[in-house]
């Protein structure tokens, strides 16, 4: 495997010779996720190393719109003006479902004058993190990402099923950690695996999740910006292998009505230039930075819901079922809060925010989760006690609605400075539009309930 750490342009050449690649994807993420960008020659990538993009490329909404006034256009030139993007060398993958020797690279944003581009989801988590390294801290992340598998499904009006395994027979029942569930879909798997094994993605272990249909993959840990990139490039990954078998992966957080819904747990610690976990003190208990991050989690998470539940179809999942939080209570090995630590060593101590979606932008969400732990250790936010019991009995804590999630985050200074008014500026305003076209749908619901009844 290529050790990417160091990676420079020089040696992104000679990795490509090795390759023989011919074409680049050249790649930037957009506020969805969207890998957005231009498939370039192998030559016309080596002269210009880079290309230009529209500024609005990372600024425009699922369905493809932009705001067509108000303060969007205060941060991005109504002009339409360009942005310049420079591939990062340390991003390089081979795109191992590509006919032709294909690499595909992660692009920076940047603006005429060289800086990066605020409103960029990659400019973003860089920004968290290098107020983190401004301290002399490194965090670690480790995402845990759940999916569906579903049958193909080329009508939005139909609902998802489970896919048909090997067995021939689709799941009508949940499969919790079972190794045979997982088996059902064997060729899918090994074809996920040998591309992750191809692309260098750090991935560690596989589970047949709650639902029907439904996997979760892990990560190892690292550094928030590279997790950031493989994230990125392993949903892609594997929705790319479930087309191959004929069925789709879905990152939705409420793709199926009855089941659970997906999220993306994420682990976080931080440590010292020492390489010391600064959770733990010296006689390995926990250390005051550990409670105060908490504290910060605690106090800016509702602000920030609309970064982990981007869509309206986010705040289906956070009902009262044992299945995703509903507050920001926070307990020791306790899966019924928002934010859990998990029994671990003191070198190990970390703390696991589940309130996060699986359909938020990884470089989104992961830059939320560490701003609010990081503004968390500035302020020395003391947490409330620890929940000791089931935390769904308690009151909700979170906002219940697209809506609301983007009040408060408008609202929230604190966060704001963190992650650049610029970036929340253009995200309300692109989840604004977003949530105007789905208020044009009528749902089947409204039909069946209120069309005869009221």
């Amino acid at each position: 495997m290529v050790n990417r750490e160091n990676f420079s342009f020089s040696d992104l050449e000679n990795w490509l010779n090795e390759q023989r690649v011919t074409e680049i994807e050249c790649l930037v993420p957009d506020l969805t996720g969207v890998a957005r960008g231009k498939i370039l020659p192998r030559l016309k990538f080596t002269e210009d190393r880079g290309m230009r993009l529209p500024q609005a490329v990372v600024a425009m909404g699922v369905t493809g719109e932009f705001p067509e006034e108000g303060p969007y256009y205060d941060v991005i030139s109504p002009t339409d003006m360009d942005m310049h993007l420079r591939p990062d060398p340390t991003t390089a993958r081979i795109v191992p479902w590509a006919i032709d020797p294909t690499a595909q690279v992660i692009h920076d944003c940047y603006d005429k004058d060289g800086q990066l581009v605020p409103f960029a989801p990659r400019s973003v988590l860089r920004r968290v993190c290098d107020l983190y390294a401004a301290k002399g801290w490194n965090p670690v992340v480790a995402p845990e990402l759940e999916f569906y598998l579903v049958a193909r499904n080329t009508d939005p009006d139909m609902p998802l099923k489970p896919p048909i395994g090997r067995s021939g027979r689709a799941e009508t029942s949940r499969q919790a950690y079972s190794i045979d569930a997982v088996n059902e879909f064997d060729p899918l798997f090994e074809d996920v695996y040998a591309y992750c094994e191809t692309m260098g993605l750090n991935v560690d272990t596989l589970i047949h999740e709650v639902g029907a249909g439904q996997m979760e993959i892990n990560f190892f840990h690292a550094h928030p910006l590279g997790l950031a990139d493989e994230v990125f490039m392993f949903k892609r990954t594997v929705r790319e292998a479930a087309l191959r078998h004929d069925m789709y992966a879905t990152f939705m957080a409420k793709p199926i009505a009855g089941e659970p819904g997906s999220a993306m747990h994420v682990h976080q610690s931080v440590v010292d230039k020492d390489g010391r976990n600064i959770f733990s003190n010296p006689d390995g208990t926990a250390s005051k930075e550990f409670y105060w991050f908490i504290g910060g989690l605690q106090k800016y998470i509702p602000a920030a819901m609309a970064l982990f539940a981007p869509y309206v179809n986010s705040y289906r999942r956070l009902v009262r079922s044992n299945a995703a939080p509903i507050n920001i209570q926070w307990g020791t090995d306790n899966r019924t809060v928002g934010i859990r630590s998990p029994l671990a060593s003191p070198q190990a101590r970390r703390i696991e925010n589940r309130v996060i979606g699986a359909d938020a932008n990884p470089y989104v969400a992961l830059a939320a989760t560490l701003a609010c732990g990081y503004i968390g250790i500035e302020q020395q936010i003391e947490p409330t006690p620890e929940c000791k019991g089931d935390a769904y009995l308690g009151d909700f804590q979170l906002p219940r609605s697209l809506g609301e999630a983007l009040e408060l985050l408008r609202h929230e200074k604190d966060l704001q400075q963190v992650l650049g008014a610029s970036f929340v500026t253009v995200y309300s305003e692109v989840k604004e539009i977003e949530y105007a076209e789905f208020m044009k749908v009528i749902s089947p619901w409204e039909r069946e309930h209120l069309l005869l009844h009221v």
